[in-house]
């Protein structure tokens, strides 16, 4: 785990994201300052140490990043959705900033991109090489392999 001050940040890895400017419901107290960054690349998730008495957390573009709350902590879940920034602030409940960060989503992508003239096509090559959906490739080849993905996760979730 990592742990980033003054926003009191800790993260792991974990996946599962949520809608952005969420309430929660715990108490807490630290302060951060608005030139924190954190990085997360895109498709993962990091788990993060809010500051105590946070009762909303508020996401500037949920497109580039969301937040899932875990619910009995006062830690929530950052997910990478898209390439870019966008900012993270905490709030107590009066409604003040008790905190900001800045979001940084970076590429993930450990594989092979082919460029077929202005269509991209990617794979992800560990072990082998086997087609991935991945933010910038051909439409065509993107909605192919998703929905390659989605036959098979619904014929594998019928047995």
């Amino acid at each position: 785990m990592t742990s980033i001050a003054p926003f009191g940040l800790t993260f792991s890895g974990l996946r599962h994201g949520l809608a952005a400017g969420i309430i929660l419901l715990l108490a807490g107290s630290a302060a951060m300052a608005g030139d924190d960054v954190i990085t997360v690349n895109l498709d993962r998730a990091k788990v993060i140490q809010l500051p105590d008495k946070t009762s909303t957390v508020i996401v500037g573009n949920p497109i580039i990043a969301d937040v899932t709350i875990l619910k009995r902590s006062n830690r929530m879940v950052l997910t990478g959705k898209g390439f870019g920034e966008t900012n993270l602030i905490a709030l107590d409940a009066a409604g003040n900033a008790i905190g900001e960060s800045v979001i940084h989503v970076t590429p993930a992508f450990n594989g092979l991109v082919i460029q077929r003239g202005m269509d991209r096509e990617s794979y992800n090559c560990a072990p082998g090489c086997q087609p991935t959906v991945t933010l910038g490739d051909a439409p065509k080849f993107m909605g192919d392999v998703a929905g390659q993905i989605q036959n098979r996760n619904t014929a594998s979730s019928a047995h």
